[in-house]
């Protein structure tokens, strides 16, 4: 049973594009989504089904942060049966290795969250992506010359940090970026046996001070959207 997604069994696709801001959700079912039908709007958080070269996809919004995250994703693999989400986001870049515009593919995910010390007492877990969507994510990349890299992305329960320090040690670890949702997602996906992946656009730049405009965004937002979504097609077709 699901407290906070009000749909219908079968009503939920089995695969599941998550943007943050569930408006966006509602905008990747108008802009790629074909017979796109609304499924959810319990406490404004819009999900959506429709096809996508002719797989069923759903769309749906996750809140901001980890906790907002692990709800919905929770929901969706535990009452769903959903067999891989996709985070389709935003990132701060803390690498000069990254350029604003470019796409960061979530390898790894760290963070600073209480929520897996809960799971694990004193183990540090090590949070991952599921390598067939990271490889079909890398591969629909490539064929559309996005700039995109493979990296890890670190999970902040702050979107205002009182310590700005640790992402910069992060980043002498080779982690690339900051974002909020990452490390709960890939967590659920291993604990009920599903495919999880993280796909960031980096909107800003902690380091440089870059940023990208509204319009900016969207463009390189459409093109990560086609990015995970021929992911998702090519993984359904190795299924068939």
């Amino acid at each position: 049973m699901s407290t906070h997604i009000g749909a219908p069994e079968g009503a939920i696709a089995p695969y599941v594009l998550m943007p943050g801001d569930p408006y966006r959700a509602r905008w990747i079912a108008e802009t790629f989504l074909e017979d796109a039908v609304q499924y959810n709007d319990v406490r404004g958080m819009l999900g959506y089904t429709g096809t996508y070269k002719g797989v069923r996809i759903s769309a749906q919004g996750s809140g901001m942060g980890q906790p907002s995250m692990a709800i919905y994703a929770y929901e969706l693999f535990d009452s769903y049966d959903v067999e891989a989400i996709v985070r389709v986001g935003t990132c701060g870049a803390l690498s000069e290795t990254v350029k604003v515009r470019d796409v960061i593919i979530g390898m790894t995910a760290s963070t600073d969250s209480a929520m897996n010390r809960a799971r694990f007492g004193d183990v540090t877990f090590a949070p991952s992506a599921d390598f067939e969507l990271l490889h079909n994510a890398y591969k629909a990349a490539q064929a559309q010359n996005l700039p995109a890299v493979v990296g890890g992305l670190y999970s902040s329960d702050q979107f205002y940090s009182p310590r700005p320090e640790i992402a910069k040690e992060l980043a002498k670890y080779g982690v690339l970026g900051v974002e909020m949702e990452a490390s709960a997602l890939y967590t659920l996906a291993a604990q009920f046996g599903k495919k999880a992946l993280a796909v960031c656009t980096v909107s800003d730049h902690l380091i440089t001070g870059e940023e990208t405009s509204a319009q900016e965004r969207q463009e390189t937002f459409d093109d990560m959207m086609v990015m995970a979504l021929d992911a998702i097609v090519e993984m359904d077709k190795n299924r068939a």
